[in-house]
C-alpha cells in the first residue's frame, strides 16, 4: 500500500503543471511532442544558449583562419549580444517574470571546453556542427513559444527573432557542408 501512495504522489507531483512543464522541456518531451515550454523555461533555455552562441564564437575568432567562419562568429556574437539584451531589458521592465541565468548549462559549457581542446580543422569541424545544433535547437524552442507561449509579449518577441535564428541555422548547414 505504501508504494502505491508513493507512486500516486510522484505521479501526480509529476503532473502538476510546473514540474511536468520544466521536467519535459528539459527531456526534450516537450520539444518532440512540439509542446510550448513554461516562461520560465523558454528564458533560461533561450539566454544560456546566447551565452553559449557567444563564447563559442568569441573562440572561433581566436582560433579560425577561415573567412566564412570568422564572418558567421562574429555575426553570432553581434545578433546574440543583441538578443540578450533584449530579453534582459523585457525582464528588467516587468513585462516578463523570470530570471535570466548566471550562466550556461553544465552541457553547453562541456561543449566549450570540448571546443577549447581542438584546433586547427578539428575545431572548424566541431565548432560548424555544434552551430547546426544549437540553432536547431533554437528554432524548435522559439517556434513552439511563439506558437504557444504564456506570455503575449515574449510570443511576440520569439516570433520576431525566430527568422534570425532560421537564418543563423541555414548559415550554419553550409557551414557544416
Amino acid at each position: 500500500m505504501k508504494t502505491i501512495l508513493t507512486a500516486v504522489g510522484v505521479a501526480i507531483a509529476l503532473s502538476s503543471p510546473v514540474l511536468a512543464q520544466s521536467a519535459a522541456e528539459k527531456t526534450g518531451v516537450n520539444s518532440v511532442m512540439g509542446v510550448a515550454p513554461k516562461t520560465e523555461d523558454f528564458v533560461t533555455e533561450a539566454a544560456s544558449s546566447d551565452m553559449f552562441e557567444i563564447e563559442a564564437s568569441k573562440l572561433a575568432l581566436e582560433r579560425s583562419q577561415d573567412t566564412a567562419t570568422r564572418g558567421f562568429a562574429q555575426q553570432m556574437i553581434t545578433d546574440h549580444t543583441k538578443t540578450s539584451e533584449e530579453l534582459k531589458a523585457m525582464i528588467t521592465s516587468g513585462k516578463i517574470k523570470a530570471t535570466v541565468p548566471a550562466s550556461m548549462t553544465s552541457g553547453q559549457q562541456n561543449m566549450l571546453d570540448d571546443l577549447k581542446k581542438v584546433k586547427g580543422d578539428d575545431f572548424a569541424k566541431l565548432y560548424h556542427s555544434e552551430q547546426e545544433d544549437t540553432h536547431e535547437d533554437a528554432v524548435d524552442l522559439f517556434k513552439r513559444y511563439s506558437d504557444g507561449g504564456e506570455n503575449a509579449d515574449l510570443k511576440a518577441w520569439a516570433a520576431k527573432t525566430r527568422p534570425a535564428l532560421e537564418h543563423h541555422l541555414m548559415m550554419a548547414k553550409d557551414l557544416n557542408k
